[in-house]
């Protein structure tokens, strides 16, 4: 018997593709099998591997009823596993995706990882639509689950929230990294994931700009390459306007790009020789990160603003928070870190403590734990259908 994990997938470069690969990876681990269905944006042709069994194209609506189709006739299928973020599917706010859940017979799931407190009209009814036919919903955060319940009128009953994972990266040693990549005698601050705007480099730039006038022996990594998609649209403006500020800052010396996508070992590395993770995120609505996520698992000293997922999950000393998204700030908590290593090894123990509680084999065993309960929750119902006719 198999599951089916619906989302992005690599060789796309998004979150969502990374999520559905450790998933999928995961539960595996844990004994089950799991075929990929996957999104595709309409310009792009990807070379999936075998476990993916149909690709829909984002702006394609009639795929989606297919890949439905598909699923319906496929009998050793029993659940779907469906990765909702409004911009992968295809619609306004994406709603697509309920062309595919009108269309299906089997139970599903849905894993947000996108949960508005202020959502426009149709990003509010895909979601409850989407919702409402699911099984059970999964979310990351306590926050969201709220949300869910009390915004998005979702039975409290069907929720379940399940930490975001983080992959098993090696734990090394930072001077032997830093003298691997370079960068001996450096402390470093940094920062990863795929750069578009929204991020808030150019807070963590002008951060900078304070810190090195007290600590000129730092250097801010910024970690990863443009979004594929921006720069598809926009090319390098993003970059270009941050590499003409920190010119205009004159922090040459101070701030190095990493253009590329990183594997999880060349990430792990980074991230082991990381000193202080910034995360800078300046929308405080930012539901669930990542990247914040993975620093934490490798048990970073970490500054970030106060957005909702980092407001959660660094709560009890776990990080230091700036009121706003204000370079002056994140500056000053950053200095105090790098002035006090018994501040920073504080940190740094309380984010491993919990990040060793969010290793994808954990999580995967979660999410199996929940699946075979409605799997099995489905079959009884089943019964009972079948006995009343």
């Amino acid at each position: 018997m198999s599951i089916v994990n619906l989302g992005t997938f690599p060789p796309k470069q998004c979150g969502i593709a990374t999520f559905s690969k450790d998933l999928k990876n995961s539960l595996e681990i844990n004994g089950e099998k799991v075929q990929i269905i996957a999104i595709s944006d309409s310009n792009y042709n990807y070379n999936y591997g075998e476990e993916v069994i149909f690709n829909i194209k984002q702006q394609q609506k009639t795929d989606y009823q297919q890949a439905a189709l598909l699923i319906n006739n496929t009998p050793d299928i029993e659940l779907v596993i469906v990765q909702h973020e409004y911009g992968i599917y295809g619609g306004e706010s994406g709603n697509y995706i309920l062309n595919f859940t009108e269309n299906l017979n089997k139970p599903y799931i849905v894993v947000t990882h996108t949960v508005l407190p202020r959502p426009q009209k149709r990003q509010l009814n895909t979601l409850q639509k989407l919702c409402s036919r699911a099984e059970g919903v999964v979310c990351m955060t306590e926050h969201s689950a709220h949300l869910l319940t009390r915004l998005y009128k979702v039975n409290p009953d069907k929720i379940k929230v399940i930490s975001h994972g983080v992959p098993p990266f090696k734990k090394e040693n930072p001077e032997i990294l830093k003298a691997k990549y370079g960068l001996t005698g450096y402390q470093i601050i940094s920062t990863f994931g795929l750069i578009g705007p929204g991020k808030g480099l150019e807070l963590g730039i002008r951060a900078m700009s304070e810190v090195v006038k007290e600590y000129p022996g730092t250097k801010y990594l910024i970690l990863g390459q443009t979004h594929p998609m921006l720069k598809s649209r926009e090319g390098e403006k993003y970059r270009e306007m941050l590499i003409h500020l920190i010119k205009e800052l004159n922090l040459e010396n101070h701030v190095q790009f990493v253009n590329k996508f990183l594997s999880d070992e060349e990430l792990g590395e980074y991230l082991y020789l990381t000193d202080i993770y910034l995360s800078p995120y300046p929308n405080k609505d930012q539901a669930v990160s990542g990247t914040l996520t993975f620093a934490i698992g490798c048990g970073r000293a970490i500054v970030s603003t106060s957005y909702t997922y980092a407001l959660e999950v660094l709560k009890n000393e776990r990080g230091l928070l700036a009121s706003k998204a204000d370079p002056h700030e994140l500056a000053c908590l950053i200095k105090m870190i790098l002035g006090s290593r018994e501040l920073k090894e504080k940190l740094q123990s309380r984010a491993y403590e919990l990040g060793q509680k969010w290793s994808w084999p954990s999580i995967g065993q979660e999410y199996t734990c929940f699946i075979r309960k409605i799997i099995q929750n489905s079959k009884g119902e089943q019964k009972l259908n079948y006995a009343g006719l």
